[in-house]
């Protein structure tokens, strides 16, 4: 899809996915705040969002006028979980879980507009 969207909407693909897994594991922080000897988890971000976005499988075209496609889907498997050191805290988990949230919206809303100007492109075409 590269050809078509460019880099930034895989990136930004990538980032939602990125997002929505990282919610699950502070929704999960947040529940196991009062279990015993639990430790916080959390992504490494930098590191899962370059190793995201090199990832590469081969296909095979059956025709030529196909884009190629060399993104795979990204699951949660595909970004690393770091343990903590320290006990859950709450209220720094709500902070998380809050930028987390901002992220995620901001990360919609600039793929939103990237459609929306490729719609707009396409309206002018015809």
């Amino acid at each position: 899809m590269e050809p078509l969207f460019g880099k930034t909407f895989n990136l930004l693909s990538t980032m939602l996915d990125y997002r929505s897994e990282r919610n699950k594991l502070i929704t999960s922080n947040i529940a196991n705040l009062d279990s015993p000897d639990y430790k916080t988890a959390d992504y490494v971000f930098k590191e899962d969002l370059r190793r995201a976005m090199e990832k590469k499988i081969p296909l095979v075209r059956t025709s030529e006028k196909h884009f190629p496609n060399t993104k795979e889907e990204i699951t949660g498997n595909d970004f690393k979980i770091v343990r903590s050191a320290e006990k859950a805290d709450l209220d720094k988990e709500m902070a998380n879980l809050a930028e987390n949230h901002l992220m995620y919206n901001l990360s919609a809303e600039l793929l939103a507009r990237k459609f929306k100007s490729i719609r707009n492109v396409l309206s002018e075409v015809k």
